[in-house]
């Protein structure tokens, strides 16, 4: 009777510890005698009750099993040192977090390109010289034809205007219109290639600054005569007549704030309109630009440094790195020693694709979005991701925002829409970019060579290749490699072409 009287306490308590429910019907079944003899008595002893059970429902089972369950654990976790997993450089484990490795790169990168730089001051000295930078642009100090041929497109623009107007009211029909349009175009492209090849005092450098211009303007008056034409079209479908308005009108205040009003066709036609298009960095005309608020003082200010501090520094590469490397890339070329001509092609790559990022840097962030503000223009996508590319259409798609909107819009969907297939229209754009390439490199050095235009088409079959066969970072480095060493071969032959031309009578000593 002893033994039994010691084992229930000890059986009340782990019931209770274990299951409340238990412990809370057991308490019940004792405390009978006294619900039937007071209902008050019953009710405190019943929340006492529950509120046992509560509180030691929630604390942990503490007992000797747990302590032993733990004990062997850790026993077992000492003898225990390898788990089921893969190495972080292996794709399959999910690792992604290389900023150490990138940091090693760019360090590597600076202490590789530093020792190339001490390498050419000491063997070429200051090269560097603004004077000779003059020079290119200018061969007599009294004679400006670039200006002078930047100036002359003022025409070009009022007569796009003039034609539209005329247009608008139904003073010459949409055929005529066409015609004018047609005419007005070809000029702006075949005008500057005669003043270039005619005038003597024409510089290559300057050459390629005046023709530039004259692109950029053929594309957006193009866009502008379609954008109009389209205007044209939908009023005519509607057919009732737009309300005329002035081209950056004010409307009335609201909140204190002015806001702009909507501009429609064909108030749009003035000149004020015309000129913030012509200037603003797009190429793809609109009635109605978004525009920023508000002009930030601090933005402009550190867009102007980077572009005045980057115009320097590409000079100083052009003039310091890239020019003694070209010179010395001549001889090999004449004599057709494959080996060193590979060897300087492989050491030209590396400041030619420097260059040409800083010179990325510099146009499509500093340089526009320098304009961008200054215009309150709000569209500032002017590049996307190129960098990660792993196609080479994906590239060319990402890598200049304005001119792949350009193609898209006036060019790439009117022939599809003519019912030409997908492919044909892609090879259409790439022949268009081919012709633009090689009208800007020909035309200013006065000899037509088609290295530019076919190291664009050269572009389809390396597109075709790389979407077909690689994927991933293996596609992005076939795009970086023709990056790298395409442009490098370009310039090479038109630089050697130029040299046989125009100084094959020149001795090349000194250049070693």
């Amino acid at each position: 009777m002893g033994d039994k009287l010691e084992k229930v306490p000890f059986s009340r308590k782990r019931r209770t510890t274990i299951s409340g429910g238990s412990s809370l019907k057991t308490n019940s079944k004792k405390s009978g005698c006294v619900e039937n003899n007071d209902d008050n008595n019953t009710t405190t002893h019943t929340i006492i009750n529950k509120t046992h059970v509560e509180k030691t429902a929630q604390q942990p089972v503490t007992g000797k099993p747990a302590k032993e369950k733990g004990r062997h654990e850790t026993l077992y976790d000492k003898l225990r040192c390898h788990r089921l997993q893969e190495s972080l450089l292996s794709s399959a484990s999910g690792y992604s977090n290389y900023r150490g490795i990138l940091n090693w790169c760019v360090v590597m990168l600076v202490l590789s390109n530093a020792r190339l730089f001490l390498e050419n001051l000491i063997k070429y000295g200051i090269l560097v010289d603004p004077i000779q930078v003059v020079s290119l642009f200018l061969k007599d100090p009294y004679s400006w034809p670039a200006l002078c041929l930047i100036l002359v497109s003022n025409v070009f623009i009022l007569v796009a205007l003039y034609i539209e107007k005329r247009l608008s009211v139904g003073f010459v029909s949409e055929r005529v219109g066409f015609l004018l349009h047609f005419f007005n175009l070809s000029m702006i492209l075949c005008f500057p290639v005669a003043v270039v090849l005619l005038v003597s005092s024409m510089t290559p450098a300057g050459g390629v600054f005046a023709l530039a211009v004259y692109t950029i303007l053929f594309l957006k008056l193009y866009s502008y005569k379609d954008v109009n034409k389209w205007c044209r079209e939908i009023r005519q479908a509607k057919a009732r007549t737009l309300a005329r308005s002035q081209s950056f009108p004010m409307s009335h205040k609201a909140n204190g704030d002015a806001v702009q009003a909507h501009v429609t066709y064909p108030g749009n036609l003035k000149h004020r309109d015309l000129y913030y298009f012509i200037f603003a960095p797009t190429l793809c005309y609109e009635l109605n630009f978004p525009r920023s608020l508000k002009h930030t003082g601090r933005f402009l200010l550190r867009r102007l440094f980077e572009m005045l501090f980057f115009i320097q520094l590409l000079v100083g590469l052009i003039q310091q790195w890239m020019v003694p490397t070209i010179q010395n890339s001549m001889k090999p070329f004449q004599d057709m020693d494959y080996s060193r001509i590979i060897e300087r092609l492989l050491k030209l790559a590396v400041p030619n694709h420097l260059i040409w990022l800083i010179f990325f840097y510099w146009f499509f962030h500093s340089s526009m979005n320098f304009v961008a503000e200054l215009m309150q223009f709000g569209d500032r996508e002017f590049y996307r991701d190129w960098w990660n590319s792993e196609t080479v259409t994906y590239f060319w798609q990402n890598w200049n925002i304005p001119v792949h909107k350009w193609c898209i819009r006036h060019f790439y969907k009117p022939i599809l829409k003519r019912g030409t297939s997908k492919w044909a229209a892609q090879t259409a754009v790439f022949l268009a970019s081919a012709f633009f390439h090689e009208y800007l490199v020909s035309v200013p050095l006065k000899m037509f060579r088609p290295w530019a235009f076919m190291g664009m088409m050269s572009q389809i079959p390396l597109a075709w290749f790389v979407g077909r066969f690689l994927r991933g970072n293996y596609g992005n480095a076939a795009v970086w490699i023709s990056l790298i060493i395409g442009q490098p071969i370009a310039v090479l032959m038109y630089v050697h072409d130029y040299y046989i031309m125009n100084y094959e009578e020149t001795p090349a000593a000194g250049m070693a």
